[in-house]
């Protein structure tokens, strides 16, 4: 029989067990100085001593040894590439690279003292209007942000601010705003709905809508507090575009029925830089610009904008739609400058590899990226599909209008000239789950078990519930960047498949020792989060608004 086991407590052991520096003189040891070595490895932080965690050291130590050491843990790290769970790009060319490392010390505050770089600024500003359909007559007006969470609070506060001031200016209650999204929201939408004090009205999604922003149910919730309509173009969750024309028109006919203008901003984080380039567009109907209700857009200039994380853009249709004295007129370091953002302070090497990439690439190479990574994810589902194992949430490898999985023997095969019009239109996201079939007849397979068993050849791949409605659900996602070449795809299919076959020939095993969790003493204290296994323990449960954030 099985004996009984103590918890062990390795801090303790090496403390214990550890022949500290400081007793060395003790036993004659020789005890190298800070600075006195041959390599990183024969100084004193080799096996005398740990790097300091929490408190600065006394004496400071050489930089080469620091840099082995940092560089030693962070292997620990998974590898970006295989980091299949984020939008954010983990690729640029050398020549990007190398602009932003002669370009790292340049601050975006600084306006007066970077003239060239505040031009290239402008000039992407310009250009991403340009490709948002701005209207002619119109001025648009934006700025550079360090993502699109802050973008997304920017043109949110715009539209309160813009919503008080009609308010006032008609004698009218401004104490209760209210702001329209989906359950399927990324959480920088109710961050900015709490941050600045506007009720955020959550709407449940469902297979019916997509797992998108509901338009039956918009139409239900505004009333004429409502500041704007936050939809967006590319859901983390399943890659679905939500129907901004249509929302757009449900909102023209309650202006006509009672007056209420309510505009709408598109969070394009992800889809700001895929649907004008590819010939799908968003599947035919208008999402930008065009459309008089849309007054203002965000993208993520570090998602599928190509360039390496810390740069967003906002961009308002026409200067009109900035109320002026949210603005700032900034006099600092012998110039002025007018500013609207959130951060003083921020990295100007980001915006100058935006500019690079869209002059680099042009449309047509920008083109060729966005719709490699839509034939990529297109082959993927359908692989996932064929095993009869998997059916995927997602829908852009459905022929264009149809939005249900009918068999594997219905498998849609690819032509040599199609193109991403041929299908739905979306961003390049699998979001898939185990068959009703597979469930059935393998019942002791957990589908957590599936992103387990990847991470142990490296992939990081999340399995997590459907949105608020829909929590049932669970979901494996891949999101398919510039980075998944085909050969690449083609060792994830055999590796998910692989894992899928081995689980399905082995006994119910419990996988959940294998989860990586919470192992060190900083994740334990520097969260007040849970893991996987104890999410259960939540103060606020996934029915209670947008529960989780990955991009």
């Amino acid at each position: 029989m099985a004996g009984l086991a103590r918890h062990v407590d390795p801090d303790a052991i090496i403390k214990v067990l550890h022949d500290h520096p400081h007793d060395a003189h003790k036993k004659h040891i020789h005890t190298p100085s800070s600075v006195s070595h041959s390599t990183p490895y024969s100084t004193r932080y080799a096996s005398q001593e740990e790097i300091s965690k929490f408190k600065i050291p006394h004496e400071g130590a050489p930089a080469d040894s620091v840099h082995q050491m940092l560089k030693d843990e962070l292997d620990l790290d998974g590898r970006p590439n295989l980091n299949l769970a984020s939008f954010v790009g983990t690729y640029m060319e050398t020549q990007a690279e190398q602009l932003m490392i002669e370009n790292l010390s340049k601050n975006m505050s600084d306006a007066d003292e970077y003239p060239a770089m505040m031009a290239m600024h402008a000039r992407c500003i310009s250009i991403i209007a340009h490709l948002w359909g701005v209207q002619k007559g119109e001025t648009a007006v934006g700025s550079a942000t360090t993502g699109s969470s802050e973008a997304i609070h920017l043109g949110g506060l715009a539209m309160k601010r813009r919503w008080q001031e009609k308010r006032q200016a008609e004698g009218k209650d401004t104490a209760k705003p209210n702001i329209i999204m989906g359950a399927n929201a990324q959480v920088a939408l109710e961050k900015f709905a709490r941050y600045f004090e506007v009720e955020s009205r959550i709407l449940p999604v469902s297979e019916k809508s997509h797992y998108r922003l509901d338009p039956d149910l918009v139409k239900e919730n505004i009333d004429e507090n409502t500041i704007g309509v936050f939809v967006i173009l590319g859901s983390t969750y399943t890659g679905h575009y939500e129907p901004v024309e249509e929302i757009s028109r449900i909102l023209d006919e309650y202006e006509k029925e009672t007056g209420n203008d309510i505009p709408i901003h598109v969070d394009a984080a992800s889809g700001g830089f895929i649907a004008p380039f590819t010939h799908a567009k968003v599947g035919g109907p208008k999402w930008n610009f065009e459309l008089p209700r849309v007054k203002s857009i965000n993208a993520s200039g570090h998602k599928y904008g190509l360039v390496y994380a810390g740069v967003g853009w906002i961009i308002w249709r026409d200067e009109s739609y900035l109320p002026k004295h949210l603005i700032f007129e900034l006099h600092y370091l012998g110039g002025t400058e007018e500013s609207y953002t959130l951060n003083f302070s921020r990295p100007g090497a980001q915006i100058i590899a935006q500019y690079f990439n869209l002059i680099h690439l042009g449309f047509k190479g920008f083109r060729a990226i966005m719709e490699n990574a839509l034939a990529n994810a297109r082959l993927l589902s359908k692989s996932l599909e064929a095993t009869g194992w998997f059916v995927c949430v997602s829908d852009i490898h459905r022929k264009k209008g149809e939005f249900q999985f009918k068999g594997i023997k219905e498998t849609v095969y690819g032509k040599a000239d199609e193109t991403s019009a041929d299908y739905n239109a979306g961003l390049p996201v699998v979001a898939f789950r185990f068959s009703d079939d597979f469930k059935k007849d393998f019942p002791h397979v957990k589908q957590q078990s599936i992103s387990t068993l990847l991470r142990t050849k490296q992939y990081i791949i999340p399995n997590y519930s459907l949105p608020p409605n829909e929590e049932k659900t669970e979901i494996l996602r891949v999101v398919v960047r510039e980075s998944m070449s085909l050969d690449l795809l083609d060792r994830l299919i055999s590796d998910i498949c692989g894992i899928a076959q081995t689980l399905m020939e082995t006994d119910a095993v419990d996988l959940a020792a294998f989860q990586p969790g919470a192992t060190n003493i900083e994740k334990q204290h520097s969260s007040r989060g849970h893991d996987h296994h104890n999410k259960h323990k939540a103060g606020r449960p996934m029915s209670h608004g947008i529960h989780r954030s990955v991009c």
